[in-house]
């Protein structure tokens, strides 16, 4: 198998999200008092104090308005967790959120669902993703939370 990276929303979707979201509303930043929330933009747990917002995001739908790929019913709107002002991203490359169960959704190179594997501790998260990626079909997979059905991030092979 190919090596794989963790994907955080692109910068340049951040900030489009940060003017609008992909429901067409107006971000309302909030400083977390308990700090905890899952950052898309930076793929780490907020901290008491930052300012973040709740946006609506749809990746598989700019992943096909880039590949001209149409996902159909398989497009999907939901709830992230991002900085409310650019961050400097991820620190270090390596797979955010694993320490609670998670699904590994993955997705053909025209946007339809091949399928997903529940993952229920840190240690199967990587075999989880080697089985996904060794499949030449996959042209890519999310990762999403269970108790929300979040998505998390994007993997692909690098």
């Amino acid at each position: 198998m190919n090596a794989h990276t963790a994907r955080p929303i692109p910068a340049a979707t951040l900030e489009e999200l940060r003017v609008a979201d992909d429901a067409g509303r107006v971000p309302a930043p909030v400083a977390d008092d308990e700090g905890g929330a899952p950052l898309r933009c930076c793929l780490r747990r907020s901290r008491a104090g930052e300012h973040i917002a709740l946006v609506s995001y749809a990746p598989l739908r700019r992943w096909a308005a880039e590949t001209g790929a149409d996902p159909g019913a398989y497009d999907e709107q939901g709830p992230v967790f991002i900085h409310a002002e650019q961050c400097a991203g991820p620190d270090g490359d390596g797979l955010a959120f694993t320490n609670a169960h998670r699904t590994v959704r993955r997705y053909s190179a025209d946007g339809r669902i091949l399928g997903g594997r529940l993952v229920g501790s840190g240690d199967d998260f990587a075999p989880a993703l080697r089985e996904a990626l060794d499949d030449p079909a996959v042209a890519f997979v999310h990762v999403r939370a269970v108790e929300y059905g979040c998505f998390l991030y994007e993997v692909r092979r690098d």
